[in-house]
């Protein structure tokens, strides 16, 4: 980040469906903030699930799952490495599949399609990146990263994203608010 400051992200706009014509949400929270924020997706298909990606979309470990792998950049700088993996059955043969950009955003696709998130689990946790996140990330070996996990399921209580995300520690501060009732 150019700019030096930590960076405070909240999850709600990511959660959101765009209006028609509205831009996807990092962009716009970069600008609002004067900001540019942009991405650059890596690869996109279909792959199998891990242990961890089948234990947060809710299928069998090696079953299909669709996948895009992004670096997110703020200002022209990588700041966050972040994989979205999505059932098959749901992304399969969508611009989930395609790396390319997708008009308001993915959340947006998924509320087109029938899916819409209404609940979502996080969790946060910290470790020294491994070689490959230290140089996409452009850290220094003693800068340790936050991974972020997120799950969101739809009204019928199934998984319809899973997120894990890979962010320097010292460029972040996590903000939440949750209400209850």
């Amino acid at each position: 980040m150019s700019q030096g400051a930590s960076w405070v992200g909240s999850s709600l706009p990511y959660l959101t469906p765009r209006s028609n014509g509205q831009p996807e949400a990092w962009g716009a929270e970069a600008a609002a903030r004067g900001r540019r924020g942009g991405q650059r997706i890596v690869a996109a298909g279909e792959v199998p699930a891990d242990a961890e990606v089948a234990g947060l979309l809710g299928v069998r470990e090696g079953e299909p799952v669709v996948v895009r792998r992004r670096i997110i950049e703020l200002d022209e700088e990588p700041c966050e490495l972040t994989d979205t993996y999505y059932p098959a059955e749901i992304a399969r043969g969508t611009p989930l599949g395609r790396t390319g950009k997708i008009r308001g955003g993915a959340v947006t696709l998924l509320a087109s399609l029938g899916h819409v998130g209404v609940r979502v689990q996080e969790e946060v946790t910290a470790h020294m990146p491994d070689p490959e996140q230290r140089t996409a990330l452009r850290l220094a070996p003693d800068e340790p990263v936050l991974r972020l996990a997120r799950t969101t399921w739809d009204a019928d209580d199934r998984p319809i994203q899973a997120d894990i995300m890979i962010m320097p520690a010292h460029r972040q501060r996590l903000r939440y608010e949750l209400r209850i009732g």
